[in-house]
């Protein structure tokens, strides 16, 4: 017979889930997470020395997170990503086929150089304005948005800075970027053009052959003050700036991995980073820094704090025995294969029921009790980042990505059901995610 506090704990976990997804009158995630966390710390599942290693897990990786989305925010008010976008119109040529790769490497390189939260948010709105300009119809439109979205949200896998939930999960397994990195990138691109391709033999039929090669109302607007300061407002000045722009975000992207190989906390670098962009927009637009306080989604560090709080309440109350009773014959057998596509499967399974966060908590702390050799340890952990990164957008419930995603399109009037959705989904998203995690077993046992 289940314990009050146990039921309590259950019980919490699967309303905030609940109300996460359901999201009435636009209620923000952080709300329900915060008061699920509460009612757990009321059952007694989670004690007050366990908020203290929860606040040290957390802190580096929300940070982190936050400084990058700053950072994102600051280039919106260069008008980097509508010069982006103008680029893309440009670069397509007129072809459809070109504007569907060049969207998903835009997608690609923005969760890349900031975070699959920050890419959805900011990259998906100006998608749907170009789109719309461009006098697409629907059916058309979705080409480009699903397979710039899943992108953007699986592009977070090759290195483990670009997602929250990553981060919080390398302090758990006690890895750097640096190794996470070696390990991952390659497996983790492969899968990525593996996933574009699939969605482009998907999409072919519908793709336009042929799109406008200019769109309007994408500029910076006359009224900019960046295009005073660049006055006259030549395209090539234009350009130059943006490009200095995006290689010191490139160059704050490098210093992070040589600060995780040197040990020195990459948060800092990240906060480094943001202040010293705040200035140099400062400086040229004369924009100050408060309206950061405004604009930046601080909500993020309580969800990521209250979902660890009912997480760890789980792993207490004895979620995390019960899974490695379950796994622990198949992990632990000496076949790196195995390991690697049973804990990607089982996190594509969990992110796609329970969301990707609490997935991917739940299945970083199971491996950590399971005392595994170190290799099996990185491979399963890494299979883990997969199925939580991609495997999860099977579902639009899978990741909260995805489903800001699904709100931004149908607030710019692109009509696209979870029906649609999963129709393209279900021929993709499980073979991308197979083909990952046997690559992934290949090429760690290379390096290894």
């Amino acid at each position: 017979m289940f314990q009050p506090m146990v039921w309590m704990t259950i019980l919490s976990f699967l309303v905030t889930l609940v109300f996460i997804f359901w999201r009435p009158k636009g209620m923000n995630e952080g709300i329900p997470a915060t008061v699920g966390a509460i009612l757990v710390l009321l059952s007694g599942s989670v004690s007050l020395s366990d908020l203290v290693q929860i606040t040290e897990t957390i802190s580096g990786a929300a940070i982190t997170i936050i400084a990058t989305i700053v950072m994102a925010i600051v280039l919106e008010s260069f008008g980097f990503f509508h010069w982006m976008a103008e680029k893309l119109a440009a670069r397509a040529r007129g072809s459809g086929i070109r504007l569907f790769w060049y969207v998903n490497l835009l997608s690609f390189l923005m969760t890349l150089f900031f975070n699959n939260d920050g890419s959805i948010l900011i990259t998906t709105p100006i998608l749907v304005m170009l789109l719309n300009n461009m006098g697409l119809k629907n059916h058309q439109k979705i080409p480009y948005l699903l397979s710039g979205g899943l992108i953007a949200t699986a592009a977070s896998a090759p290195i483990g800075v670009s997602n929250i939930v990553n981060l919080i999960a390398l302090k758990i397994v006690h890895m750097d970027l640096y190794m996470h990195t070696a390990m991952m990138f390659v497996p983790a691109t492969l899968g990525l053009l593996f996933l574009v391709g699939l969605l482009f033999l998907r999409f072919y039929k519908v793709i336009p052959q042929t799109v406008p090669t200019t769109v309007s109302g994408l500029t910076t607007p006359a009224y900019h003050p960046l295009k005073t300061k660049l006055s006259p407002s030549s395209d090539k000045a234009r350009s130059r700036f943006m490009r200095n722009i995006l290689l010191f975000v490139l160059s704050v992207r490098v210093s992070l991995f040589i600060a995780s190989y040197l040990t020195i906390p990459v948060s800092i670098v990240a906060v480094i980073g943001s202040l010293v962009l705040l200035g140099w927009r400062w400086v040229h637009l004369k924009i100050s820094p408060m309206d950061m306080l405004k604009k930046t989604p601080w909500y993020i560090l309580v969800f990521a704090f209250s979902m660890y709080v009912i997480i760890y309440g789980l792993h207490n109350i004895g979620l995390t025995a019960w899974l490695i009773d379950f796994i622990h014959p198949i992990v632990s057998s000496g076949n790196l294969l195995h390991a690697s596509v049973m804990m990607g499967t089982l996190l594509s399974v969990l992110s796609n029921i329970f969301n990707n966060h609490p997935a991917l908590m739940v299945g970083t702390l199971t491996l950590m009790n399971m005392h595994l050799d170190p290799l099996t340890l990185k491979i399963s952990y890494l299979a883990n980042v997969i199925g939580s990164d991609m495997g999860s957008l099977l579902l639009p419930m899978g990741t909260l990505a995805t489903l800001m995603w699904m709100h931004i399109v149908r607030r710019g009037k692109v009509k696209i059901t979870w029906w649609q959705y999963i129709k393209i989904t279900l021929t993709v998203i499980p073979p991308a995610t197979l083909f990952t995690l046997v690559v992934l077993y290949y090429w760690v046992s290379w390096l290894f």
